[in-house]
């Protein structure tokens, strides 16, 4: 006598399906807007800023978040929870930023190019210009002078070490969802992150003796 046996539940059947976000988005999926309206609530301002910190203009910045969240809009019905909302979320993300990276070829210090508006504030490369003595060490750096030095210390990470960064720091993944994310071993994530944090020290170590 045989019987018939239901395969094996999927990951997303006996664990995916359990975040509420991925709830948000199959609903989002059945037409329900105000369910995606509260995903875009959620992480529109945590793309921006790790946007930011990519692309290095608010601007900039923003449109991209919109970009992600408007391709997820025009794709959400064919949505397959195949990992957490935010795995999926930040992994578009990554694409997105690559992408915008590459195109922009030559134009990598965009960040310290004048704009008018952006969380460094107006035109740091000339408060740079005009801040010549903040690299006397009698002197402490202020806190606008702070954030372009920061910036500019992650501008000088390759795109992975700079999106593994980001992702540990601002969005507190853990190493498996950061090599979820970029599709890449726990251990390549854990390598970059020790690259990343090592090169960051070596970029900032001159500054940090201006508070000792």
């Amino acid at each position: 006598m045989s019987t018939t046996q239901s395969p094996p539940p999927s990951a997303s059947e006996t664990g995916y399906l359990h975040d509420p976000e991925v709830q948000l988005m199959l609903r989002a999926k059945d037409g329900d807007d105000e369910a995606f309206s509260k995903l875009v609530v959620a992480y529109q301002d945590r793309l921006t800023n790790i946007f930011f910190h990519i692309v290095g203009t608010q601007e900039a910045a923003e449109d991209l978040a919109q970009d992600v969240f408007l391709r997820i809009y025009r794709a959400r019905h064919g949505y397959v929870p195949t990992a957490r909302f935010s795995t999926w979320l930040f992994r578009i993300a990554n694409n997105l930023a690559s992408n915008k990276r590459r195109d922009a070829g030559r134009r990598k210090e965009v960040s310290l190019v004048g704009s008018e508006s952006g969380p460094l504030g107006a035109r740091p490369e000339e408060q740079l210009a005009a801040e010549k003595s903040s690299l006397m060490p009698a002197r402490q750096l202020d806190k606008r002078e702070l954030q372009v030095v920061v910036h500019t210390a992650l501008e000088s990470l390759n795109d992975r070490q700079r999106m593994a960064l980001l992702l540990h720091k601002f969005e507190e993944m853990s190493y498996q969802d950061i090599a979820d994310t970029m599709e890449l071993t726990p251990a390549a994530v854990k390598s970059l992150l020790s690259r990343a944090r090592d090169n960051l020290r070596l970029a900032l170590e001159p500054y940090m003796q201006l508070g000792k």
